[in-house]
């Protein structure tokens, strides 16, 4: 039997949940929520509405119709109907939103935006997936830390990290984002980032620190990682290691993967929807010791990137898989990662 599914909040995040969720063989969507006839709703209209619409605002039903929308009811409607919910709304609405799941007693997986006191458990698939069983409420980490942690969290695995120290080149918006307005320029954050600190609360036993970039892109940010092993490890094992997981992509300048672009492009090439991925690259060129240290940049597809492990927290939180590998390697399968 099928866990039934909503996505509450059709944005940037949302509509890739429900992708994703589309291709899990043991998940039904039920639907998908949101409050008005967003771009990302328009498209939904123009594709043939391959998901139920419903509204979080009923007054907003009209204008939605208006467009073509037809809506299969309201937010309250399809909490009836689902055994949990992602929630992919904007910052500081999920809090509100977790009033209303609380309400039907349902269990709720809310995204990186959101505080961490909103959840049972801060989430992650591959580093505290036993974290997340059987608890009502998990919160995944932001992209930067979602894919940060993956690649830190398989090193660690094979010798032990002791401690790593991170710089985030940042992208400053999403493809399609006004908001932050038109830019020329750099901005530095206060260390250490919050990337940082979101590591060593999934990975307490890891010493982390780091800085932040903001720069006038759009897509992807780069990490770059000094990770120091409780064993010493090579550049050539390192990158054999990383070649193996299947949430990452081991790349190299010397093939044409010269920076974020080319990651970009080489999705859209493999007919990739959106263009999007969802693993991180990590260039092989970039893989060098400084002592025992080890270090390596890696690549965030920041639309993208939480996808697989949002799929995990929802296998977690109802206990689909109690097994960790069992669990991503199920989510993996149906995502068609190789």
């Amino acid at each position: 039997m099928s866990i039934k599914v909503a996505v509450v909040g059709y944005g940037t995040i949302g509509q890739r949940l429900a992708d994703g969720v589309a291709l899990q063989k043991d998940m039904e969507l039920v639907g998908v929520v949101d409050v008005a006839p967003t771009l990302a709703v328009r498209a939904l209209v123009e594709k043939g509405m391959p998901y139920n619409f419903y509204c979080a605002v009923p007054e907003n039903i009209p204008q939605l119709e208006e467009i073509g929308v037809p809506v299969s009811g309201t937010m309250d409607d399809i909490l009836k109907k689902v055994d949990i919910v992602l929630d992919a709304t904007s910052a500081g609405v999920g809090k509100k939103n977790k009033e209303i799941y609380q309400k039907y007693n349902l269990p709720a997986v809310f995204q990186g935006g959101e505080k961490n006191e909103i959840a049972d458990v801060f989430f992650h698939g591959y580093a505290n997936y036993e974290k997340g069983l059987g608890q009502k409420y998990l919160k995944l980490t932001s992209c930067n830390t979602t894919g940060l942690i993956r690649a830190v969290d398989c090193l660690d695995r094979e010798v032990g990290v002791e401690k790593v120290a991170i710089t985030i080149i940042r992208r400053v918006a999403d493809p399609g984002d006004y908001f932050r307005g038109l830019t020329n320029a750099l901005q530095v954050d206060k260390a250490p980032s919050h990337q940082a600190v979101d590591l060593m609360t999934i990975m307490p036993h890891i010493d982390a620190t780091g800085i932040l970039v903001h720069t006038p892109v759009t897509h992807g940010h780069i990490i770059t990682i000094v990770a120091t092993p409780k064993k010493k490890i090579t550049p050539e094992k390192t990158i054999n290691l990383f070649s193996e997981h299947p949430r990452i992509r081991v790349v190299s300048i010397d093939e044409g993967f010269l920076g974020n672009a080319s990651l970009f492009k080489y999705a859209r090439d493999l007919g990739n929807p959106r263009g999007d991925m969802y693993e991180i690259a990590v260039w092989k060129d970039t893989m060098v010791t400084s002592g025992d240290d080890i270090m390596f940049a890696i690549n965030i597809p920041q639309e993208a990137v939480v996808i697989p492990e949002t799929i995990d927290a929802i296998r977690a939180s109802l206990k689909m898989q109690i097994d960790r590998l069992e669990a991503v390697g199920v989510t993996n399968k149906y995502l068609n990662m190789k």
